[in-house]
């Protein structure tokens, strides 16, 4: 009977990383094989510090028998073939360039999924530690080894919880370097030694690669943190807020809070000091007046005036983009609960100043008849539990034009009240602002504000 060795792919990669610990501060990057290698290279890339990317194999499956690897495609257009499997099998010639192309466009389609417009890492004078789950036949890794050293890196490790003896061997020319925790002759299935070894999707891969990017631009060293208090002339009436930002901010969000709340909302500022420290710059401020926000705690008439919240969100963006300190950055919104829909009206209204919008247990559907017409990029985050928000969610989705995402945290409630919720939804957001507003590079710094 097999002896497990690994809980979880997590388990080996945090043994793995105690193994690793020397390529600390060496100028180091991780690369896990997609897709089983991305968890483990995960824990790995955490404990070193490292920044975690991902790298593309596909296997090459016999013709007759796909679970067989007669080789494998890498990205960076690196082909192996093993010819003793290929005479094995009897694939022609032709099948197996049928197999090749049909596989190299998997590859590059998943490059793209993975990496949501992120360019292929640059490793040159670097330390590569390529990581995987395990090491059978070796098909995979020899491809993405050899696509690897063609990119001029400085040393290529490869290493892995398990593998075969033999195939260790056989790569040994492959690599400056081979790590196997624990050598095994009769390897079988990897999955095998692992307690729990369910299959890893796409979105497990983009997940861990958004949160690692995210982590990794939170403890790069802390930028100056400008803070002041703002008001922003509504006709008549001024409205309140918060504008905080590092120096050097790469875009600005706004907050759009839901019903009953206020700037003050700690859901909302933990959520804003996450974003401070990957590098945007955030603006909480109220929707309501104070004499505004008394009558609507008698009758909550104002909280669903959504009109009335799209056109002051409307008011506030405009002032972001005429300050000199802010003008330059590119918007994002953040809604909740009834806040989402009035961003979703406003960046209808700015089309051409608004470049990203999420919404946290939103409510789309009192924007229903705008939602066609959003062209800002829109990721919906949802808590599991939440079931008739989620409805409508899902709904609000497909009616969506723009880029779009359904993000749901699984056993959340409608406030993100359970542990770890919040910050799921902090890190996702991150993610999606950063990628969509990370371009001028503006200091927020004191001055006129009014």
């Amino acid at each position: 009977m097999v002896k497990r060795l690994f809980h979880d792919r997590q388990h080996a990669g945090r043994e793995l990383a105690k193994r690793l610990a020397h390529f600390r501060n060496q100028s180091t990057i991780v690369l896990g094989l997609a897709r089983g290698g991305v968890p483990v290279a995960y824990e790995v890339a955490r404990a070193l510090g490292a920044p975690l990317d991902v790298w593309v194999v596909r296997k090459l499956g016999a013709p007759i028998q796909p679970e067989l690897g007669m080789g494998a495609v890498s990205e960076g257009g690196e082909v192996f073939v093993d010819a003793h499997i290929v005479r094995e099998v009897g694939a022609s010639e032709a099948e197996v360039q049928e197999v090749i192309a049909r596989k190299t466009a998997e590859v590059e389609e998943r490059c793209t999924r993975f990496r949501r417009g992120r360019g292929t890492p640059n490793l040159e004078g670097k330390t590569v530690l390529l990581v995987d789950d395990g090491l059978a036949t070796g098909g995979t890794a020899r491809a993405a080894l050899r696509a690897i050293r063609r990119r001029g890196p400085r040393r290529v490790v490869l290493a892995v919880p398990l593998g075969s003896p033999d195939t260790v061997e056989a790569l040994a020319q492959e690599a400056d370097e081979i790590l196997c925790l624990s050598p095994h002759p009769d390897l079988y299935a990897i999955g095998l030694w692992y307690e729990n070894f369910e299959p890893v999707e796409d979105e497990d891969v983009v997940a861990l690669l958004e949160k690692a990017h995210a982590q990794g631009a939170a403890t790069r060293p802390a930028k100056r943190l400008v803070e002041k208090s703002v008001h922003i002339a509504m006709g008549g009436a001024e409205l309140e807020g918060d504008l905080s930002g590092p120096s050097g901010a790469q875009g600005i969000v706004l907050f759009a809070h839901g019903s009953g709340s206020s700037r003050k909302s700690p859901r909302n500022r933990f959520v804003a000091s996450v974003l401070q420290r990957t590098g945007l710059a955030t603006l909480l401020f109220d929707l309501l007046t104070a004499d505004e926000e008394r009558a609507d705690a008698i009758d909550a008439h104002l909280r669903f005036d959504i009109d009335l919240l799209a056109r002051r969100l409307v008011v506030a963006t405009d002032w972001v983009h005429s300050q000199r300190e802010t003008r330059s950055l590119r918007i994002g919104y953040f809604g909740a609960s009834t806040g989402a829909a009035a961003a979703l009206i406003a960046a209808v209204e700015r089309p051409d100043v608004v470049d990203a919008v999420v919404s946290r247990g939103g409510r789309p559907d009192l924007a229903e008849r705008w939602l066609p017409r959003v062209r800002a990029p829109t990721l919906l985050i949802v808590g599991g539990d939440d079931r008739d928000v989620l409805a409508v969610n899902r709904s609000a989705l497909r009616q969506l034009r723009s880029a779009k995402q359904l993000e749901i945290v699984p056993h959340a409630t409608h406030l993100f009240e359970e542990p770890g919720t919040l910050e799921r939804v902090a890190d996702v957001a991150a993610a999606w602002f950063r990628r969509n507003l990370a371009r001028a590079r503006v200091e927020v710094r004191p001055g006129a504000h009014r």
